[in-house]
């Protein structure tokens, strides 16, 4: 006690009064400093978060239109592909009736109506 009652102990206990201070200033002035920055950070965070969800619904609703016309196309192809193959089993249907009336029909090579009924098919 008596130490710091006596002027070195004074100074040493202002010095370290002081320090104390000090770091106590810097650490309020750097948690303020943090603040700011976590706050500003986070919106900058928070818009890059925003412009994903927008691009991706934006992309979502591409792939989406995408596929519907892909599946647009296709059933217009397959409606084509149905009427030619009904136009080909009508075609077979009329060249195996021809065939059956052709007189020629049981020998054993084949004559030029066979063969252009064949063609046809083909």
């Amino acid at each position: 006690m008596a130490f710091l009652l006596s002027a070195t102990g004074r100074r040493v206990v202002a010095a370290v009064g002081a320090v104390l201070l000090l770091l106590g200033a810097y650490a309020y002035v750097d948690h303020k400093g943090y603040q700011r920055a976590a706050v500003a950070y986070q919106a900058r965070i928070d818009k890059l978060v925003g412009d994903y969800k927008d691009a991706e619904i934006a992309e979502i609703e591409r792939q989406d239109a995408a596929n519907s016309a892909a599946k647009a196309r296709e059933a217009i192809a397959i409606e084509a592909m149905r009427d030619a193959n009904s136009k080909l089993e009508t075609r077979i249907k009329e060249l195996a009736d021809e065939a059956a009336k052709d007189p020629d029909a049981g020998k054993p090579v084949l004559g030029a109506p066979s063969v252009r009924r064949i063609n046809e098919v083909r």
